[in-house]
């Protein structure tokens, strides 16, 4: 049953991470949770701090800026590709369920649980009020003449984590929320985080909890780290003497980080397929009359 679907007013859905905000930092953290296999669903609706630009022109990789329509529809696909659901719908209240996980209510009636919520809105934090219960997550400032509150943008440490156990902060978090490029490298930070306590909670230790999420090329690798004994080895290297796990499940996490670092490399070939299947998805979101504007003017200067 997808994320926007309910029965009865029964939650509908359970969720390993559930983020709230579908602009930069949550789009960002968002592609490293599902990427990693947490089964991850985005709200996005609201008010959205990236809309209110006339044009993104700081954004690295965008010689000439982007549009905030493009832009946007780049940062969903992305998103879903990488694994996650998109639900435009607004969260209204998040509460405790249990000792670890949350019940997130929508503005449209939907109910979902979730072990891990991460919060990606730079405006309007209200949703997090029922958690609020020492009354330290939100603070009052004037504004315009008159006393208003707002999310205390310091409330969680460097790392996105927060007194709440599973309740993790990418935006609004003081100066990383002010631009949409330091917004969405804070939120795959508090991303590989999450990744990181949720590997944590199922034995790893503290040196291959939180791994990086990368691709290398077959060609580049020592032939010494192709081979899986070789590995085997380096974990029983540098794992803790002392491992509060059975021998057996110790096994089977040496094994399955291994098969995720061989899995790491490419081939050329696989290189050039990842290439060209990149450069379509790009031209997927591109207006097609400026492609054929552009190639028109291309041929004409090369007197094609």
């Amino acid at each position: 049953m997808s994320a926007d679907e309910s029965i009865d007013g029964e939650p509908a859905s359970e969720y390993e991470v559930v983020i709230v905000g579908g602009g930069p930092a949550g789009c960002s953290a968002g592609v490293f949770t599902a990427r990693a296999g947490l089964e991850t669903v985005i709200f996005d609706r609201g008010r959205s701090s990236l809309r209110r630009c006339a044009h993104l022109e700081n954004y690295l990789g965008f010689p000439a800026g982007i549009d905030i329509e493009t832009f946007s529809d780049l940062l969903h696909a992305h998103v879903e590709t990488a694994g996650c659901e998109i639900v435009s719908d607004l969260v209204e209240s998040v509460t405790r369920a249990s000792e670890t996980g949350f019940s997130i209510e929508t503005q449209e009636g939907h109910s979902l649980q979730a072990d891990r919520v991460i919060a990606a809105t730079r405006y309007g934090c209200e949703y997090l009020h029922p958690l609020d219960g020492d009354d330290e997550m939100f603070e009052t400032h004037e504004h315009n003449g008159e006393e208003a509150e707002r999310f205390d943008r310091s409330y969680a440490d460097a790392h996105g984590r927060t007194p709440i156990n599973g309740l993790y902060i990418a935006s609004p978090v003081e100066e990383m929320s002010q631009q949409a490029i330091t917004a969405a490298g804070y939120g795959a930070a508090v991303g590989r985080h999450v990744i990181g306590d949720v590997r944590r909670e199922k034995g790893y230790w503290d040196d291959v909890a939180e791994r990086v999420d990368w691709v290398r090329r077959e060609h580049a690798r020592d032939p010494e780290w192709g081979d899986r004994e070789r590995w085997r080895e380096y974990f029983d290297e540098h794992s803790p003497d002392e491992i509060e796990l059975s021998d057996e499940s110790v096994v089977e996490l040496r094994e399955a980080e291994i098969d995720d670092r061989l899995a790491a490399y490419v081939s050329d070939d696989e290189i050039e397929r990842r290439t060209q299947r990149a450069h379509d998805r790009i031209l997927d979101h591109l207006d097609t009359d400026r492609i054929r504007t552009y190639l028109d003017r291309v041929d004409a200067e090369s007197g094609t």
